[in-house]
């Protein structure tokens, strides 16, 4: 269960880490808000998580989460780079999170 709350953590991480885009530095309300929501629980999510699973593996899979994810919308939404050699990394760090969940131990 801690996994799927770590997941659900990074898939928060990825909607403030791309809610950032939309609040223009903070000046838009709504983007803002929304933006800081998200935040919160992807924090108090990846808090609750590292109640059982070990700190290092959860950051690492968490802040993975939120870069592969927020690089995929970054292609989609702001048309960033769609180059195979980005792709190719951020398909590693998808190998990385996916090693992590593997080779923890009792988790």
């Amino acid at each position: 269960m801690n996994w799927i709350i770590l997941i659900i953590a990074g898939l928060f991480e990825i909607a403030w880490a791309v809610g950032i885009k939309y609040t223009e530095g903070f000046s838009k309300l709504i983007p803002s808000v929304f933006t800081i929501i998200c935040m919160i629980i992807s924090m108090g999510l990846l808090a609750y998580a590292v109640k059982q699973i070990p700190v290092g593996t959860a950051y690492a899979v968490w802040t993975g989460i939120g870069a592969v994810g927020t690089a995929i919308f970054g292609m989609i939404l702001f048309n960033e780079s769609k180059e195979f050699v980005r792709i190719f990394f951020i398909f590693l760090i998808v190998v990385g999170i996916v090693g992590l969940k593997i080779f923890s131990a009792n988790e």
